[in-house]
């Protein structure tokens, strides 16, 4: 009965074929179909010796945001932040045109796998989200990273609060007749709540998707939408990981002495801070048993890796060769210590990552009210290769809220609502770099895992301090169990000169970068927060 219901909905939506549903398949189910011998050249599954399931994603190894476009009309002309870089306009004739060409596609699969879920843990704010997909992997990716309903849920969903129609292997023959990137493409309805894929199989397109559809309908009444871990510890503490790919978000989050809320996406409202998301999504380049263990051991049946290459059933997490964007997906259960539901009180420790390739920041500063909103605002780090097309070395870049690509509104007002946040219940912020100093090597993780103990326990607060010139930061000069010399980065390098050179170069990119909120009089007071160069003493 329920998947003539669902056929019902497919054949509204204009699929129509003599295709067979499966509707919100078990792991066991998916992984039949990933690894059946018939489907091998469909699927492209490998079967680990850790029980997960291996997957290539073809071309496209990371997000293509140069693709990515929402449709320009009355419900989102004058509330989506239309920049020219991250939200790109479309008209609803072009939107209907890649819409037909994904329909048709699917409307000639054999199969076609229909995933309920929730994106957000709580039950008045939540979406009820559809995907709709015809390749299992892709069904099973969904599974493991958004919320699972339960059976009870499942029979009374109804209609879904948004639709994704994944046509990975459909492209668009008109794309430069009309005005697009390229033939592939992710596009956004919101007067229909629709996405559509075509022409990528990369499986963070659904996740990142629905992302900006929260911190679209979220900050508009009022709630911070955030792109960061979370984990709270045995007396209720939360803390905050805010920082994009690669900075340490899921690894930092993953707290053998704290229970995970999520990895990577949460909004936080008057009850506390919540989880969007069912599951985590990982990182997994040089990954180790003896530097991760809980996200080593998370990978087990139906975890599901992404682009790792496989010799003989065995990962090896340090071949690049593929991407170094490799990944994996699993069920937040896999991880040991977790909060279910995945929701907590409200945040106490606001913790900003950034993976500074250039050997300028600080290992930790600690922010004041108004560089808090300062550095949210800038979000710097170094995009890390691999993490988007096109990215193969580090490059400096600036990312309000940590999270630019995934922001609809204008980034002020996740500023806005996540500094009023923080103001209301006394959260205090910190800079944390995961990146490079003046060695040439990444700063280890045990010494930032000594770092945030600090920064949690609130040792640091207590630390002798000193001030870092042109950067305007105050750090502590010494914490418990963090290696002695690397506090100040100037003590890294072998000629400090050779740091403030660095340091001018960046100070400057940050002046110039915060030029755009300059145009009030709030921005215009913050700038005094930021790297100053006319600090020359080193």
């Amino acid at each position: 009965m329920k998947n003539t219901k669902i056929i019902q909905d497919l054949e509204k939506l204009g699929i129509k074929g003599n295709y067979e549903v499966v509707y919100n398949p078990s792991y066991e189910e998916l992984y039949q179909a990933e690894v059946s011998p018939e489907n091998q050249g469909f699927e492209q599954a490998e079967l680990t010796e850790s029980g997960a399931v291996s997957v290539k994603t073809g071309i496209f190894t990371g997000r293509s945001p140069k693709d990515r476009y929402i449709v320009q009309d009355d419900v989102t002309r004058d509330t989506i932040f239309w920049d020219g870089k991250v939200n790109l306009p479309t008209t609803a004739e072009i939107f209907g045109s890649c819409k037909e060409l994904v329909l048709n596609q699917l409307a000639e699969s054999k199969k076609i796998y229909v995933v309920d879920t929730f994106c957000g843990t709580n039950a008045d704010t939540r979406l009820k989200v559809r995907f709709i997909v015809e390749v299992a992997w892709q069904a099973h990716f969904v599974t493991n990273m958004f919320i699972r309903p339960s059976h009870y849920e499942l029979e009374n969903y109804g209609e879904p609060d948004f639709t994704v129609i994944n046509g990975s292997k459909t492209t668009n023959p008109n794309w430069e007749a009309q005005g697009l990137n390229s033939e592939n493409f992710i596009m956004f309805n919101l007067t229909e709540k629709l996405q559509i894929i075509g022409g990528t199989w990369y499986g963070g397109e659904m996740k990142k998707g629905m992302f900006a559809m929260m911190n679209y309908y979220l900050p508009l009444k009022g709630m911070a939408s955030m792109h960061c871990s979370a984990n709270v510890g045995e007396k209720g503490d939360v803390a905050l990981f805010f920082g994009l790919s690669g900075t340490g978000k899921t690894t930092l989050s993953a707290d053998p002495k704290r229970y995970l809320i999520g990895d990577d996406e949460h909004g936080w409202d008057n009850n506390g801070v919540f989880n969007y998301e069912g599951g985590c999504y990982a990182k997994v380049i040089d990954l180790s048993e003896e530097k991760e263990p809980d996200i080593f051991a998370a990978i087990k049946r139906d975890a599901l890796l992404e682009n790792v290459v496989i010799n003989n059933g065995v990962a090896d997490y340090t071949d690049g060769s593929i991407t170094e964007n490799t990944r994996v997906s699993y069920p937040i259960y896999h991880i040991n210590k977790i909060v279910l539901p995945s929701k907590a009180g409200h945040a106490k420790k606001i913790v900003y990552l950034s993976a500074d390739a250039f050997g300028v920041l600080p290992p930790v500063s600690i922010l004041n009210e108004d560089q808090a909103q300062y550095h949210f605002l800038c979000g710097y780090t170094s995009k890390l290769a691999g993490t988007e097309r096109g990215i193969t070395e580090p490059e400096p870049s600036f990312s309000p809220a940590f999270g630019e690509a995934f922001l609809t509104l204008h980034p002020t007002m996740y500023s806005k609502t996540l500094i009023g946040k923080m103001q209301e219940h006394g959260a205090k912020a910190y800079l944390v770099n995961t990146g490079w100093n003046g060695t040439g090597k990444r700063i280890s993780l045990k010494d930032t895992r000594a770092i945030i103990d600090a920064i949690i326990d609130g040792s640091i607060d207590n630390a002798p301090k000193a001030q870092v010139p042109i950067m305007n930061l105050e750090i502590p000069t010494e914490l418990p169990n963090v290696s002695a010399g690397i506090l100040d980065p100037r003590d890294t390098y072998e000629n400090t000169s050779v740091w403030e050179e660095k340091a001018k170069d960046l100070a400057s990119r940050y002046i110039k970068n915060f030029e755009q909120y300059c145009d009030t009089e709030e921005g215009k007071k913050l700038v005094a927060s930021g790297p100053q160069l006319h600090e020359q003493t080193i």
